[in-house]
C-alpha cells in the first residue's frame, strides 16, 4: 500500500462531516473552499452554521472573537 491509497474522495470527505454539518444544503467547507475565504472568515462561516446544534451560545462567542481579529486585521 501506498500512501494515496489512503487518500478520500471528495464524497468520502464530506461524508465523514458531523451531522451539525450536513443540516444545510451544502456544508459549510463547500462554502468556505468555494469561496477561497481566509482562516478568520472560514471559521466565522463554521461557528455561526453549527452553533444552533452543537455549541450554542459559545459558537456564537467564537464567531464573534474571529470577527474581532478580522477587524483589528483589516481594519486597524
Amino acid at each position: 500500500h501506498s500512501f494515496f491509497d489512503n487518500i478520500l474522495t471528495d464524497d468520502d470527505l464530506l461524508e465523514k462531516g458531523s451531522d451539525h454539518y450536513k443540516q444545510g444544503s451544502i456544508q459549510p467547507i463547500e462554502f468556505i473552499n468555494s469561496n477561497n475565504l481566509p482562516f478568520c472568515e472560514g471559521n466565522v462561516v463554521k461557528y455561526i452554521t453549527r452553533h444552533a446544534l452543537k455549541g450554542k451560545k459559545e459558537d456564537v462567542l467564537k464567531a464573534i472573537h474571529y470577527c474581532q481579529f478580522i477587524i483589528r486585521r483589516d481594519y486597524k
